[in-house]
C-alpha cells in the first residue's frame, strides 16, 4: 500500500489510502456514465457497449466492504456505534442532498411531448409535466433524506425508488450494509464471517443465475426490489470486510492498468440473447462472487510508480462518488431528448463525450465548493476533537 496525502476533507484520523482502490473507484464511476449514456440509446437502438455496466454498483459495494474494514476494524474498542453512524452520515449524506436538489432543478427539463414511450410515443416520462411545483418540492425533500418513493406517488412514471436522482438508491441499502456491519457484523470471528458471506454468495448465484437470469435489481419501489437490493448489497460489502480480515497481499506489476482492464471488460462484456438468458444471470453471478473480489485483492496488492500516476487515481478517487452521485439528472435531460429523436449515438456523439466532459467537471467542482466544506463543517460540528490515529 502506497501512503497518500489525506485529503483536507478527511476526518482527522483518516488512514492512508489504497491509491489504486481509489483509481478503480473512479474508472468504476466513469464507466457508470458511459452506461448510462448508452442506456437510452439502447432503448431506441439497442446500442449498450457497456452491456453490463450496472454491475459497476456491485464492484463499490466489495469496495465499501474492504474500506470500511480498513478504516473501522480496530476502532470499536474506543468508538461506540452512534459515531461510526456520524461519520458515514457526514461521508455519504451531503451528495445525497445535492443530488436530490439537482434533480429537482433538472426536473422538468426531461419533460417530452406524446405518448408514454411504450405505447408508441416519444414520451418517456409522461407523468414529469403534470407534477405541480409543490409536489416536486416535497419529493425532493424526500429524497433528501433517503424516503423512497412508493410506486403509488411515482412522478416520473418507471417506478425509480428516487425519481430525482436515480442513483441514491444504491445508497439506501449501502447504509443499511453499513448498519449491519456497526451493530453485528465487527463483531463476526472470521469463520462466521467466512461462514456467513458463503451463504450470501449462494443466495445471490440462485437468485441471479436460477430465477431472474440478471443481477440488475434494486433501483425500484417494490417488494422484489427490495428483496434483490439486500441480496445485491450482503455479499459483496460483507465479501469485501472478509477480504480485508484474510488479506495476506502479495505484490502485483502494474496493478491499477490490469485491475482497470479486467473491470472495463467485465462490465462491457455483451448480453446475451433471451433464450440464453441464464448464461447471463451466471456471468453476473461468478463476477460479484469472484473477479471483483480478486480485483479489490490485486488493487489493494499493487504500488503506483511515478507521481503521474499517484495524480490520476488521486483525482479519480476524489471525483468518484460526487460523479456517481450528480450525472443521473443531467442522464434524465439526454435520456428525454435521445428518445423523443430516436436518436442513435452516431448522431448524438459529440453531445454524449460533452455530457461525460460536464458531469466530471460538475464532479469536481461540487467536491471542492460544497461537498468538502460541508463535510468539515459538520465533522467539526458533531464529532468534536478526533485525535489523530497513524498506521
Amino acid at each position: 500500500m502506497v501512503e497518500t496525502k489525506i485529503s483536507t476533507a478527511a476526518f482527522p484520523d483518516t488512514k492512508p489510502h489504497y491509491e489504486i482502490l481509489d483509481g478503480l473507484r473512479g474508472v468504476a464511476a466513469v464507466m457508470v456514465v458511459i452506461f448510462h449514456i448508452f442506456e437510452f440509446h439502447t432503448i431506441t437502438r439497442g446500442e449498450n457497449v457497456v452491456a453490463h455496466g450496472y454491475l459497476a454498483v456491485d464492484f463499490f459495494y466489495a469496495l465499501s466492504g474492504f474500506v470500511i474494514a480498513y478504516a473501522y476494524d480496530d476502532r470499536w474498542k474506543k468508538m461506540r456505534f452512534a459515531a461510526f453512524i456520524k461519520r458515514r452520515v457526514i461521508r455519504l449524506h451531503p451528495m445525497v442532498v445535492f443530488g436530490a436538489l439537482l434533480g429537482a432543478i433538472l426536473f422538468y427539463f426531461s419533460a417530452t411531448s406524446g405518448a408514454p414511450f411504450d405505447e408508441g410515443g416519444t414520451s418517456f416520462y409522461p407523468l414529469v409535466s403534470q407534477t405541480p411545483w409543490w409536489t416536486l418540492i416535497l419529493f425532493m425533500l424526500a429524497g433528501m433524506l433517503m424516503l423512497p418513493t412508493p410506486p403509488a406517488l411515482d412522478y416520473r412514471g418507471i417506478r425509480e425508488m428516487y425519481p430525482l436522482n436515480s442513483p441514491a438508491w444504491s445508497l439506501f441499502f449501502e447504509y443499511i450494509a453499513n448498519i449491519l456491519y456497526g451493530l453485528f457484523v465487527r463483531r463476526f470471528s472470521k469463520a462466521l464471517l467466512s461462514a456467513c458471506v458463503a451463504i450470501l454468495a449462494a443466495i445471490l448465484l440462485y437468485f441471479t443465475a436460477f430465477r431472474y437470469g440478471n443481477i440488475n435489481f434494486g433501483w425500484q419501489c417494490s417488494q422484489e426490489n427490495l428483496l434483490m437490493g439486500i441480496v445485491r448489497v450482503m455479499y459483496p460489502f460483507f465479501a469485501g470486510v472478509l477480504l480485508y480480515r484474510l488479506k495476506r497481499l502479495t505484490q502485483v506489476k502494474n496493478g491499477f492498468f490490469w485491475c482497470s482492464m479486467i473491470l472495463v471488460v467485465m462490465l462491457a462484456m455483451p448480453l446475451p440473447t433471451a433464450e440464453t438468458l441464464w448464461i447471463n444471470g451466471l456471468y453476473e453471478s461468478l463476477t460479484v462472487i469472484a473477479v471483483f473480489p480478486l480485483i479489490v485483492y490485486m488493487g489493494a496488492s499493487s504500488r503506483l510508480t511515478g507521481r503521474y500516476a499517484s495524480r490520476v487515481c488521486k483525482f479519480l478517487g476524489e471525483i468518484s462518488f460526487p460523479l456517481y452521485m450528480v450525472h443521473y439528472p443531467m442522464m434524465y435531460v439526454y435520456g428525454g431528448w435521445v428518445i423523443e429523436k430516436n436518436a442513435s449515438i452516431t448522431d448524438t456523439y459529440v453531445e454524449a463525450v460533452l455530457v461525460v466532459a460536464v458531469s466530471i467537471a460538475l464532479a469536481y467542482a461540487v467536491l471542492k465548493l460544497y461537498d468538502e466544506p460541508v463535510r468539515n463543517y459538520l465533522a467539526k460540528r458533531f464529532l468534536g476533537k478526533i485525535k489523530m490515529q497513524t498506521k
